[in-house]
């Protein structure tokens, strides 16, 4: 695995539990208004640091964080991803992982490993848009459906999530993303903020209100929606 750090201790990674956050190097997407830039287009490999580091960390702060979260870049491209999460595991740990679902190969093997307490999954536009959002030409959109088909059946927690900008999103994106998820357990909205770690900037956040006028559209599709990141 390329791990490019980690956050110790965060309380916003995985509703309900304090989290140790790691971030790997490398990504199949270069959606432009990713916060994570230079894990995606930097060189992750001077980024990286042991493995080892990670783990010594975590097993001095047992019983005083809860979970993992494994994120990205993407994190499913990782070699050895499964037998970190065989590790932290191990250590009693709860276990999240971030992905953009483009390899649904991984994340089924996962879950049927039962290495996996909870998933969060991005969906990125309606299926018109995906790849003018995610920066890649062509987008093989089957196996996000897979991995949306993949989630909503394994039984294990999960979530999927949108990243409202309005350069790419519109209300007729928002009612094509319901009907895409629909029967899921729960959809957040999150906030766009241009940091310094986008890839490009100069793109337009959703205010608070003009965000809550997208819920009654996903209120009848599934089981939770939410909005993320703004200032209650």
């Amino acid at each position: 695995m390329i791990i490019c750090g980690f956050e110790k201790f965060s309380m916003v990674d995985y509703d309900g539990k304090i989290a140790c956050t790691v971030f790997t190097g490398g990504c199949n997407f270069r959606c432009p208004f990713c916060h994570n830039g230079a894990l995606v287009v930097g060189d992750v490999k001077s980024q990286e640091i042991s493995v080892d580091e990670v783990f010594d960390y975590l097993v001095k702060r047992k019983g005083l964080v809860d979970a993992v979260c494994v994120t990205g870049g993407e994190a499913t491209l990782q070699q050895g991803l499964a037998e970190f999460y065989e590790k932290v595991r191990a250590l009693g740990y709860a276990t999240k992982l971030d992905t953009n679902g483009l390899r649904p190969d991984v994340l089924k093997d996962l879950l049927e490993r039962g290495l996996l307490d909870y998933v969060a999954m991005d969906v990125k536009n309606s299926k018109s848009k995906y790849a003018l959002t995610t920066g890649v030409k062509d987008v093989d959109l089957d196996k996000i459906d897979e991995s949306i088909n993949i989630l909503k059946t394994s039984g294990v927690d999960y979530e999927f999530r949108t990243t409202l900008i309005k350069e790419f999103h519109t209300e007729d994106d928002m009612k094509e993303i319901a009907e895409w998820i629909k029967g899921a357990k729960r959809y957040f909205m999150q906030h766009y903020n241009d940091t310094e770690g986008c890839i490009s900037h100069g793109f337009t956040d959703f205010t608070k209100a003009e965000t809550e006028a997208f819920v009654p559209l996903f209120n009848d599709k599934v089981g939770q929606v939410g909005i993320r990141g703004y200032n209650f």
